[in-house]
């Protein structure tokens, strides 16, 4: 019931911490992966190698820029059309800055949301079509455990993330008819690149925090998030949808 094989799965924010774990789980499951992830990053096309070497499976490494909405939806078009439709859309890319809110520009604002909501809806809609004409599909958005309101400086972020939640709760009435689910995942904490990007010299204080507010004193790897987007995408999960399900170990 998880098996992927035959299934081609198009993941956002294919080269930071959880979109690789993702593709590596989601590999070993059989899936085709297109990875996406931005303009001449160096390290897409080694990874993307790399997982398919090591799983036998096909996978290939696309750059794209999401804040050019109009060139990411006709990418997605054309990827759907090479490849016989995309099966599974994982959108799985975000930015993430934390500072106070009126430090933040409009054009910052706008990047965040554009990166971590718009390109969403952008890509459905390139996806959809052959999605409804095999009445089926997946669609798995990422949303998060700040929109428990917990977290300071990362308005730009937590609106993003409030208007990708409104997405797949929406979604997913218009596309169940033809077979199509929609979820969202609410990763917690999660160790990752993005923790020591954001916290820097901060990094063991927050650490400290993050513990002290988990009901679970453990702090979460990336693989706990690619388990739950694993089941999501595969046939296990059918008649699950328009949920958001946390990975947060317990807010």
């Amino acid at each position: 019931m998880t098996d992927l094989t035959g299934k081609t799965v198009l993941l956002t924010g294919a080269l930071g911490t959880l979109g690789r774990a993702q593709a590596e789980r989601l590999a070993r499951a059989g899936a085709t992966l297109l990875l996406l992830d931005r303009p001449g990053a160096t390290a897409g096309g080694p990874f993307a190698e790399e997982i398919a070497a090591a799983h036998g499976v096909k996978a290939l490494y696309i750059g794209e820029d999401l804040n050019d909405l109009p060139a990411t939806e006709k990418r997605a078009l054309e990827l759907a059309e090479a490849h016989g439709g995309i099966d599974i859309l994982i959108n799985n890319a975000a930015l993430i800055i934390n500072k106070p809110f009126e430090d933040f520009s409009i054009a910052e604002y706008e990047d965040q949301v554009r990166v971590n909501s718009s390109a969403a809806f952008a890509l459905a809609r390139s996806v959809a079509p052959a999605m409804k004409a095999k009445q089926y599909g997946k669609i798995v958005n990422f949303c998060s455990v700040t929109l428990n309101g917990r977290w300071d400086g990362y308005v730009p972020y937590v609106a993003s993330k409030g208007a990708m939640l409104g997405l797949t709760k929406s979604l997913a009435r218009e596309l169940g008819p033809y077979g199509i689910s929609v979820n969202a995942v609410s990763p917690g904490a999660i160790v990752s690149q993005a923790e020591e990007r954001v916290y820097g010299e901060r990094l063991e204080e927050y650490n400290r925090w993050v513990l002290e507010n988990q009901s679970l004193k453990t702090r979460i790897q990336p693989a706990a998030v690619a388990d739950l987007v694993h089941f999501l995408v595969s046939p296990a999960s059918d008649m699950i949808s328009g949920q958001n399900i946390a990975v947060d170990g317990g807010w």
